[in-house]
Order: C-alpha cells, then structure tokens, then sequence
C-alpha cells in the first residue's frame, strides 16, 4: 500500500504581527496611559497582503506547508486563524524562535502529526567562531504519514532559510557553502552515511541561491548532491523561477523541494507545481491570473511562489 504527502514550501515575506497607532491617536499619550485590549489604539499592518497569502496557502492545499519569514508561532497561529479556517484544517504547528535580528524564522503548519521536532540554531560557524552558522535555523520536523489503521512512515522536514545575497552573491557565497554543508551533514548523521537517501526524508526551504554557472552557486552541493533530486528541474526550463528580482529584471528558482532519492523514486510520475497568481504584476513573464487586489508591488501575496508536490509514501 502507499499514500500521498503533499508538501509545500513557501517564503510568505514579513509575515509579522506589527502595529501601527490609529489615525487622530497620539503615541505620546497613547504610550503615557496604555491601553486595554478593548480599547486598541493600533491597527494591524500589511492586512491586504496577508489576506492574498492566505488566498495563496488555500490554493495550495498542501498537507504539510514549511514556512520561511515568520515573526513566530502565535503570529503563524493569528494567520492560520484569520486566513486558513483555523486549528480544524492545519492542527499541527512547529516553530523556533530562531537566529536573525529580523525575527524573520521559519516554521511548519500541518494537517498530519509532528511527532518531534529539533533546533539547529545553535550551531557556530567554523569560520567566524562568534557567528552562528545557521541565518535562521535548519528546523529538523518529523511528520507522522499514516498509510493504514496499522502502518505509518515518519517523513522528516529539514527546513531552510539560507544566508541572503545581500552585499552581493559571491561575498555571501562561503556562507550559503557552509550552510549547505551542514545540512548534508545532519542528513547523514541522522540516517547514516553509506544511502541517507534509502531513508524518507526532504530538504525544503529558500536557499536564497541558483544553480550555475560552475563554481558561483553556494548550494550545488546540495541541491546536486546525489542522495537528493531537485524535482522542480522536472519542469520545464522556462518555467522553473520561483522567484523575481526587478534590480536585474532576473527570474530564478531560490526556493527548493529536495526529496531524498528513494522518495523521488517512489514519486517519479508526479510533477511539481510552483503558482504564482500572489505574484505582483511587475513580474510579467507571469501571464496567467491573479488573485483580486494583487498590485504591481504591493499588495502580494509575496516576492516568492509556494512550490508543491505530491510524495508518494511506500
């Protein structure tokens, strides 16, 4: 018998419970007197983009959703409350709060049990020892998948939100390299390493990169590591971006969904799907339809697209 996990990944952008005061309230005196809850003085920001990332996550209708750039678990469950019908349709949330000043950490929402759940925020940098290696965390999640009343696979998430491009690819590169490392490296000291990839296991998240040409990526040797299949390369070539810079008017994937290599066996007949009706206008290789509200910056549901599979679990 076998079943199927469908998996999400998706850099929701800020999703952040941040507040503004009240149009006619004086912050001085508002921060003088306090408030009681009845009686806010504040309104919540970025509202309408929210609700098109909420659109986003419902179209999606994944089982299991890794998440980057969430503030923490209360603003994941505020979201999960007001956009995606509540604790009756993703039960199960795991999150830590993680590594960067921004708050930005990641975390999972799913319909099927997270039986454990382990940090790797901790571990320190080899090359800048006072540094943390980790830009967020790798969120190491274990999801129980029942494929019968007496048989169940425990599939596990490695999630993701590699060190950004900022101040320039090949300045960040050693550290996406160091990152990537470490990931193969808790794969292998968690499933062995002769065949890590006979275990169900995926490596999913933003890893803030792309592929080629040789020697300028700072995660081939991850996504290329042959333990793993990067399933979007299952598309074709054009259609592979998950995400748009408008600096450079560039079209990339940065975002990744790296089942081990028995998984993608096992899912060889499926495709991914990458949707990007959040997407804001000004990516205009995007043709298709957008969700109502969408603008040409903002609102969106987000500067990255949720990418999804079917698993096949044997």
């Amino acid at each position: 018998m076998s079943t199927t996990l469908r998996l999400a990944t998706f850099n929701v952008e800020n999703l952040f419970a941040r507040w503004r005061f009240r149009d006619g309230v004086n912050p001085t005196t508002a921060n003088t007197r306090g408030w009681v809850v009845e009686q806010t003085q504040f309104e919540e920001l970025g509202v309408d983009d929210k609700a098109i990332t909420g659109a986003a996550v419902r179209e999606v209708r994944a089982d299991v959703l890794a998440l980057q750039e969430v503030e923490n678990v209360d603003t994941l469950k505020h979201f999960r409350a007001q956009a995606l019908g509540g604790r009756a349709e993703y039960p199960y949330v795991a999150g830590v709060d993680g590594n960067d000043p921004r708050l930005i950490d990641v975390a999972v929402l799913s319909k099927l049990p997270i039986t454990r759940i382990r940090s790797h925020q901790h571990l320190m940098d080899s090359e800048s020892p006072a540094a943390t290696l980790f830009s967020r965390d790798c969120l190491e999640v274990d999801v129980e998948v029942r494929e019968s009343e007496s048989k169940s696979t425990t599939v596990t998430l490695l999630v993701n939100h590699f060190k950004s491009m900022m101040g320039g690819r090949a300045e960040t590169r050693g550290k996406r390299r160091r990152q990537a490392a470490k990931v193969k490296e808790l794969v292998t000291g968690r499933f062995g390493s002769a065949s890590p990839g006979d275990h169900p296991f995926v490596i999913v998240g933003d890893l803030n990169d792309y592929l080629g040409p040789d020697g300028t990526s700072g995660i081939d040797g991850l996504v290329e590591w042959d333990q793993v299949d990067n399933v979007v390369t299952r598309l074709p070539e054009a259609d592979q971006w998950t995400h748009f810079f408008r600096g450079g008017n560039e079209y990339r994937q940065l975002d990744y969904l790296l089942p081990s290599a028995s998984l993608a066996e096992a899912s060889a007949q499926s495709q991914p799907e990458i949707h990007r009706m959040g997407m804001p206008l000004r990516a205009t290789r995007y043709t298709g339809p957008r969700f109502p509200g969408v603008g040409n910056d903002k609102p969106k549901a987000s500067d990255h697209c949720p990418v999804v599979m079917d698993l096949t679990i044997a």
